[in-house]
């Protein structure tokens, strides 16, 4: 989920990744304010000649429509599925608004006297069509401070949704419309008269839905307004300002197709449009960041195996030569033994040198030991809570792009542990990647990755769980041999490692398969007992 992270019901703030945490850029803050001051300046110029009557163009509202459907149904789809990746619930009523604000367009120009007849295909009244726009017009700013209500200061304060939530979302929409559309074409006769005719609107009527209108625009402005801006929410304002000035262009309105009348429309699909090309925009640029990226970190994985490869020629090289000298020792002294006159001082001269070949080795591996090992960094108290919270943080891309959700849930009282941080570090992201990686065919249900934290009596408990197709009971050991992984051999060197890393602090790892599904890793690191006072 955007790598949702939760934490006892919280998410851990992530790095941006998508439209609605992206902060603004000094850029679009120019260019928003730019697009408003141009809107306000058609406004001036269009109010003295407002009620000027022009031609009646019957296709206009149709051509209008159509565009403005397809444009906010785009932008519906958009936040669909950013809500699908960060699972946000803010996220998903500002889209099911988006949807509904879309599906009144429908009625809206069915019903529009002189679209396609007379008095309009539903078989509304006069004031049917009015009612249609004036509940859209009111509903959107709604709809846009609901979302910003929802959405966190910090996305530690977001809610995660099910999967089906989406699909429930967009039939609410999709409801909430028919149920509007019905209420305007059947209720007209009950609801306050909005036209006298097909054209001459009631100045009261108008009046007091303009007004309820710039009310909640204002509304909905101030809520964004409230916190720092992201991309998103720069182009709701830039929207609902450009929606504050139609209400009021459209307050002093007397009649359909004037000046005004037509102004008003042009205003309203220029917002949409505006707000539709800028969302394509920057999703595009978030994707090529995103690719950048990846791309980037195949890179470096690819030059991590060649210098693996490379360490593993080096090893092999300094190593092989000892190890080839007992291996001749060795066959020497049981030659010396076997022999039909056996030579026991020859025998015991051939098992000196290959004591002292075997000792070679070990000189060998303790000088490459020490020539990788981060000496700087190995003495140290480490808070594993941090540790885990920061490493999670350091995968945030891998976990988004993999749609894989992490809940931690960390002991609060946890003493500390000797050792090497990177090392250690490096114990924790193996295990995350490792859990990404068996998630990587798990569908039908959330990818979910737990991490939990339990301090024991000399020791801390470290379990990473996740919900994938798990591990056969013999397996459980058989992982942390290198070439033996579930996923790969480099899963499997990396496994290796990491219980070389626990087993060189003093601790313990083992692998087990889920009480319900997955797998789980635990690690036991012994704590360091707290200082007396």
């Amino acid at each position: 989920m955007f790598a949702r992270i939760v934490r006892s019901g919280e998410v851990v703030p992530q790095d941006h990744l998508g439209i609605f945490d992206t902060p603004a850029g000094r850029r679009e803050v120019r260019l928003g304010i730019f697009i408003v001051v141009a809107f306000l300046a058609i406004l001036l110029i269009t109010l003295p000649f407002r009620n000027v009557r022009l031609a009646e163009v019957t296709a206009f509202i149709p051509v209008v429509n159509s565009i403005m459907f397809v444009g906010e149904i785009i932008i519906a789809a958009i936040l669909f599925a950013q809500a699908a990746v960060f699972r946000s619930r803010a996220l998903l009523v500002l889209a099911s608004g988006f949807v509904f604000s879309a599906l009144l367009l429908v009625p809206h120009t069915l019903s529009f006297p002189g679209a396609f007849t007379r008095e309009g295909l539903l078989g509304a009244g006069p004031s049917s069509t009015a009612w249609i726009a004036a509940t859209r017009r009111i509903a959107f700013p709604i709809f846009v401070a609901l979302y910003a209500f929802l959405i966190p200061d910090l996305p530690s304060r977001a809610v995660s949704h099910k999967p089906g939530s989406i699909v429930v979302a967009f039939a609410s929409a999709i409801a909430l419309a028919v149920g509007t559309t019905l209420v305007a074409i059947f209720g007209d006769r009950w609801l306050p008269p909005f036209f006298i005719n097909h054209v001459d609107v009631v100045p009261g009527t108008l009046f007091v839905t303009s007004m309820v209108a710039i009310a909640v625009t204002l509304v909905g402005i101030a809520m964004l307004l409230r916190k720092p801006l992201s991309v998103l929410d720069l182009w709701l304002l830039v929207a609902l300002a450009t929606w504050l000035i139609q209400s009021i262009l459209n307050l002093p309105l007397t009649a359909r197709f004037t000046l005004g009348f037509y102004a008003l429309f042009l205003l309203m699909l220029a917002a949409h449009l505006i707000v539709l090309v800028a969302l394509i925009a920057e999703s595009n640029r978030l994707y090529a960041r995103l690719a950048l990226a990846t791309a980037a970190r195949i890179r470096e994985r690819e030059a991590q195996r060649l210098s693996i490869d490379a360490v593993a020629a080096a090893i092999s090289h300094e190593v092989g030569q000892p190890l080839a000298a007992v291996s001749l020792s060795t066959s020497a002294g049981l030659n010396w033994l076997t022999a039909p006159r056996p030579d026991v001082a020859k025998a015991i001269e051939s098992l000196h040198a290959t004591n002292e070949s075997v000792q070679r080795s070990f000189d060998v591996l303790k000088s490459i030991r020490a020539m990788l090992a981060k000496e700087p960094g190995w003495a140290e108290e480490v808070n594993i809570n941090e540790l885990v919270t920061d490493t999670v943080a350091m995968l945030d891309r891998e976990l988004a792009g993999a749609r894989v959700s992490v809940q931690l849930e960390l002991s609060a009282d946890l003493a500390t542990v000797q050792g090497s941080r990177v090392q250690l570090q490096l114990v924790m992201s193996n295990l995350i990647a490792n859990a990404i990686e068996s998630l990587a065919s798990t569908s039908g249900r959330r990818r979910r990755v737990t991490i939990s934290s339990t301090q024991e009596a000399n020791a801390i408990l470290l379990e990473v769980s996740d919900n994938g197709a798990g591990i056969a009971a013999e397996d459980a050991w058989s992982v942390f041999e290198a070439f033996q992984g579930a996923e790969s051999d480099v899963r499997g060197i990396d496994l290796a490692l990491c219980r070389t890393i626990v087993e060189e602090h003093g601790g313990q790892i083992q692998a087990s398969r889920g009480k319900q599904q997955g797998t789980t890793f635990q690690v036991r690191l012994p704590s360091i007992p707290p200082k007396a006072a």
